[in-house]
Protein backbone atom coordinates (compact mmCIF):
# COMPACT_ATOMS: atom_id res chain seq x y z
CA UNK A 1 0.00 0.00 0.00
CA UNK A 2 1.37 4.02 -0.76
CA UNK A 3 0.00 6.90 0.11
CA UNK A 4 -0.51 9.00 -2.97
CA UNK A 5 1.07 12.39 -3.62
CA UNK A 6 -1.76 14.13 -2.87
CA UNK A 7 -2.22 13.02 0.60
CA UNK A 8 1.40 12.98 1.27
CA UNK A 9 1.59 16.64 -0.42
CA UNK A 10 -0.92 18.03 1.64
CA UNK A 11 0.64 16.55 5.22
CA UNK A 12 4.07 18.11 4.33
CA UNK A 13 1.94 21.19 3.41
CA UNK A 14 -0.32 21.52 6.78
CA UNK A 15 3.10 20.46 8.90
CA UNK A 16 5.11 23.20 6.96
CA UNK A 17 2.22 25.76 8.14
CA UNK A 18 1.70 24.86 11.64
CA UNK A 19 5.45 25.11 12.08
CA UNK A 20 5.78 28.94 10.24
CA UNK A 21 2.42 30.39 10.89
CA UNK A 22 3.75 32.33 14.09
CA UNK A 23 5.65 34.17 11.84
CA UNK A 24 2.70 35.20 10.07
CA UNK A 25 0.63 34.13 7.20
CA UNK A 26 2.37 30.97 5.16
CA UNK A 27 3.17 32.10 1.42
CA UNK A 28 2.44 28.65 -0.79
CA UNK A 29 5.97 29.98 -2.57
CA UNK A 30 7.88 29.46 0.63
CA UNK A 31 6.47 25.95 1.14
CA UNK A 32 7.30 25.29 -2.23
CA UNK A 33 10.69 26.14 -2.02
CA UNK A 34 11.44 24.23 1.51
CA UNK A 35 9.53 21.18 0.77
CA UNK A 36 10.05 21.16 -3.02
CA UNK A 37 7.06 20.89 -4.40
CA UNK A 38 5.21 22.11 -7.05
CA UNK A 39 3.46 25.57 -6.50
CA UNK A 40 0.56 24.56 -8.77
CA UNK A 41 0.29 21.19 -6.88
CA UNK A 42 0.22 22.78 -3.61
CA UNK A 43 -2.37 25.94 -4.75
CA UNK A 44 -4.93 23.00 -6.10
CA UNK A 45 -4.01 21.00 -2.00
CA UNK A 46 -4.72 24.25 -0.11
CA UNK A 47 -7.59 25.13 -1.90
CA UNK A 48 -9.48 21.65 -1.24
CA UNK A 49 -7.61 22.08 2.59
CA UNK A 50 -9.54 25.80 2.61
CA UNK A 51 -12.96 25.08 1.19
CA UNK A 52 -12.96 22.22 4.04
CA UNK A 53 -11.96 24.41 6.86
CA UNK A 54 -8.73 23.32 8.12
CA UNK A 55 -6.81 26.42 6.30
CA UNK A 56 -7.72 30.21 5.85
CA UNK A 57 -6.48 32.38 2.91
CA UNK A 58 -5.04 35.54 3.54
CA UNK A 59 -5.06 37.77 0.77
CA UNK A 60 -2.56 40.91 0.09
CA UNK A 61 1.48 41.77 0.10
CA UNK A 62 1.41 39.86 3.46
CA UNK A 63 -0.82 37.18 2.48
CA UNK A 64 -0.72 33.47 2.67
CA UNK A 65 -2.53 30.58 4.60
CA UNK A 66 -2.83 29.40 7.70
CA UNK A 67 -4.21 26.99 10.16
CA UNK A 68 -8.78 27.08 10.09
CA UNK A 69 -8.12 25.01 13.78
CA UNK A 70 -5.65 24.52 16.40
CA UNK A 71 -2.88 21.76 15.33
CA UNK A 72 -4.45 19.69 18.07
CA UNK A 73 -7.22 19.51 16.48
CA UNK A 74 -6.87 18.40 13.21
CA UNK A 75 -5.73 14.90 12.87
CA UNK A 76 -3.46 13.10 10.19
CA UNK A 77 -6.74 11.08 9.15
CA UNK A 78 -8.30 14.24 8.81
CA UNK A 79 -6.04 15.89 6.67
CA UNK A 80 -5.77 12.44 4.49
CA UNK A 81 -9.64 12.20 3.94
CA UNK A 82 -9.50 15.52 3.40
CA UNK A 83 -7.03 15.37 0.52
CA UNK A 84 -8.20 11.67 -1.09
CA UNK A 85 -11.55 11.35 0.05
CA UNK A 86 -12.25 8.27 2.72
CA UNK A 87 -9.47 5.66 2.60
CA UNK A 88 -10.74 1.76 1.90
CA UNK A 89 -8.59 -1.01 1.36
CA UNK A 90 -11.16 -2.47 -1.23
CA UNK A 91 -13.52 -0.95 -3.53
CA UNK A 92 -16.54 -2.80 -2.20
CA UNK A 93 -16.24 -1.76 1.26
CA UNK A 94 -17.11 1.93 -0.28
CA UNK A 95 -20.39 3.10 1.16
CA UNK A 96 -22.13 3.69 -2.23
CA UNK A 97 -19.99 0.48 -3.75
CA UNK A 98 -22.35 -2.01 -5.80
CA UNK A 99 -22.34 -5.53 -4.80
CA UNK A 100 -19.16 -6.97 -5.56
CA UNK A 101 -19.15 -9.64 -8.46
CA UNK A 102 -16.80 -11.21 -6.54
CA UNK A 103 -18.66 -11.71 -3.23
CA UNK A 104 -19.44 -15.47 -3.88
CA UNK A 105 -15.42 -16.11 -3.67
CA UNK A 106 -14.86 -13.64 -0.75
CA UNK A 107 -15.91 -15.53 2.13
CA UNK A 108 -15.18 -14.23 5.16
CA UNK A 109 -12.39 -12.28 4.16
CA UNK A 110 -14.53 -8.80 4.21
CA UNK A 111 -14.08 -8.73 7.79
CA UNK A 112 -10.34 -9.06 6.95
CA UNK A 113 -10.81 -5.78 4.55
CA UNK A 114 -13.03 -3.97 6.75
CA UNK A 115 -10.92 -4.23 9.87
CA UNK A 116 -7.60 -3.22 7.76
CA UNK A 117 -9.51 -0.16 7.10
CA UNK A 118 -10.33 0.21 10.62
CA UNK A 119 -7.39 -0.23 11.86
CA UNK A 120 -5.48 2.98 9.47
CA UNK A 121 -8.08 5.21 10.59
CA UNK A 122 -7.81 4.22 14.21
CA UNK A 123 -3.88 5.18 13.77
CA UNK A 124 -4.29 8.19 11.69
CA UNK A 125 -7.00 10.04 13.97
CA UNK A 126 -5.37 9.54 16.66
CA UNK A 127 -1.82 11.74 15.61
CA UNK A 128 -2.35 15.54 15.62
CA UNK A 129 -0.92 17.80 13.27
CA UNK A 130 0.83 19.23 16.47
CA UNK A 131 2.42 16.04 17.15
CA UNK A 132 3.70 16.09 13.41
CA UNK A 133 4.78 19.37 13.52
CA UNK A 134 6.56 19.19 16.51
CA UNK A 135 10.69 19.56 16.20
Amino acid sequence: MKASSKVRYALYLMIDIARHQAEGPVPLREVSLRQDISLKYLEQIARQLSKLGYLESVRGAQGGYRLARDPDAISAGDIMRASEGDFVSVACLEHEAQECPRQSNCCNIAAFWQGLSTSIYAYTDKVSLAELAAD
